[in-house]
């Protein structure tokens, strides 16, 4: 995707407070990326580029991946690997299969396998400790996969562990809410590239504008073909960080770009700090923080 329809790279720093989390893991920093879509034509390698020197350059504890590696066939995810393989980060990198993962019959097993020939670990209703047994790392099959089953994986969890959970589409946050999920990360929206102020994302419209646009017309109206109304029933989580009863969800707004390109809604590399609720506010710790530098 050309430059000038993607926009500038931004880096999203945040800090997110968790109960009980142990004092050993205080200032843990968590990178995301998410939506490459790398196709040869939905992100550019100089973007790919900027992402990952970005991402190593922060020094993360661990990167998590959330999906949509590939469009629709899966042999560029050949070639992705050959940049991906560069991250670095000091408790791994783990990841989990979106929705275009899945296009055909062989693509969850050739992605997967390319990942994982990496050191990329890819989870599929699956839970690991990067950090030892006090926080979990869950990650979640897609849920258009029809293997979505948070029930089985989540009894496995003591309620008093504090756990990260991976979630490629943010609509899984509602299902979600019958757990503890101290903080889901999810991508699959791209924020919804075109986002207008004070109004939000444009494709939280399509449903009613596609109903009022005779069909003949549909096909030269963006977004308006094919399944694009359909990407989520959640628009009020497009993009950035939600809290959602005791959960919080963080949405990032991805890499690759669809067209017509993107409008106030730049491609996004996340740099997330956890914090003990129990210990100091987000306020106090940011401003901690400002000090250290300050000193």
């Amino acid at each position: 995707m050309h430059r000038l329809l993607t926009g500038p790279l931004r880096v999203e720093n945040l800090t997110v407070a968790i109960p009980n989390l142990p004092a050993h893991l205080q200032g843990t920093k968590l990178a995301q990326l998410s939506d490459f879509h790398y196709d040869g034509g939905r992100l550019s390698d100089s973007l790919l580029e900027e992402a990952l020197a970005v991402t190593n350059q922060a020094e993360p504890d661990l990167i998590l991946l959330t999906g949509d590696y590939v469009t629709k066939k899966p042999e560029p995810i050949h070639q992705l690997v050959l940049y991906l393989k560069h991250l670095q980060s000091r408790a791994g990198i783990y990841a989990i299969l979106g929705n275009h993962d899945l296009k055909y019959p062989h693509s969850k097993t050739e992605i997967t396998q390319a990942l994982t020939q990496i050191d990329i670990g890819v989870l599929w209703n699956e839970i690991v400790y990067p950090f030892g047994p006090e926080l979990a790392l869950v990650g979640l099959a897609d849920f258009w996969s029809g293997e979505f089953n948070p029930k089985p994986v989540f009894s496995l969890l003591d309620q008093t562990t504090p756990r990260i959970v991976l979630s490629h589409n943010p609509d899984t946050a509602l299902p979600l809410q019958k757990w503890r999920v101290d903080l889901q990360l999810s991508g699959h929206t791209h924020g919804g590239q075109i986002v207008l102020p004070k109004i939000g994302p444009v494709a939280a419209f399509l449903k009613p504008m596609r109903c009022a646009t005779p069909k003949p017309l549909r096909r030269w109206v963006p977004y308006m073909s094919g399944n694009c109304y359909k990407v989520v029933e959640h628009w009020e989580w497009a993009a950035g960080l939600y809290q959602l009863g005791n959960n919080q969800l963080y949405v990032n707004r991805g890499l690759g770009t669809y067209r017509p390109g993107r409008l106030f809604c730049p491609p996004e590399v996340t740099l997330i700090t956890l914090i003990n609720s129990q210990s100091c506010s987000v306020e106090e710790f940011q401003q901690k923080a400002v000090l250290g530098k300050l000193i």
